[in-house]
């Protein structure tokens, strides 16, 4: 054993730490180098000394001068914890957002007559006045937006005013739900039925 090797088995040992055969050849080499015996014996003293002191309290101000002088803790975001944890939620939340801001924009903005069906040969558009005439079938849904419907008629599938009046002579005959949407939030909720619809077809 070299002296390389003897200095962290000396401080091993004085931690009580050393034991078998490094400690049988620690006190080998301890016998046959002065150097390394004297270094050990000045570690021994300086050892002792220190356990015989007395245990030091830190002061409360010392405890206060060091946590002041650290850098300050960083306030955890609890939405960033939540989309970190959640990332799917937080782009379903984000995407459910959008879509009703954009509806919101649409009700807003939009001003024009609007009339959807998939057999629309039998309805007669007047300005904003949409006609289903007595006699006559409209097969399938119908949906007005922004105008009066007048159903004086038959229609087969669901009738929808949106932002808009309905009139029902004692003549018509609807087989569908009749649906009136006069304000934004039921308008945001009919776009949304409206659009899972298309997304399971």
């Amino acid at each position: 054993m070299n002296c390389k090797e003897a200095l962290p088995l000396i401080h091993e040992y004085l931690d009580g730490d050393l034991q078998g055969s490094d400690s049988r050849l620690l006190k080998e080499h301890l016998i046959a180098c002065q150097t390394c015996h004297a270094l050990f014996k000045q570690l021994e003293k300086t050892d002792a000394l220190v356990r015989m002191l007395p245990p030091v309290k830190a002061s409360d101000t010392l405890t206060a001068q060091i946590m002041s002088g650290l850098p300050p803790m960083k306030q955890r975001n609890s939405w960033m914890d939540f989309i970190r944890r959640h990332p799917a939620a937080s782009v379903a939340v984000v995407f459910g957002v959008v879509m009703f801001g954009s509806f919101m924009a649409m009700w807003n903005d939009d001003t024009s007559l609007m009339v959807k069906g998939s057999n629309l040969q039998d309805v007669i558009i007047q300005g904003d006045t949409v006609i289903v005439p007595q006699g006559h079938t409209v097969q399938g849904d119908l949906v007005v937006q922004r105008g009066t419907l007048k159903v004086e008629g038959d229609v087969t599938g669901n009738l929808t005013v949106i932002d808009g009046t309905l009139n029902l002579a004692s003549t018509a005959h609807i087989s569908g739900q009749v649906t009136q949407v006069n304000e934004a939030l039921g308008w945001v909720w009919y776009k949304i039925n409206e659009f899972v619809g298309m997304l399971s077809h």
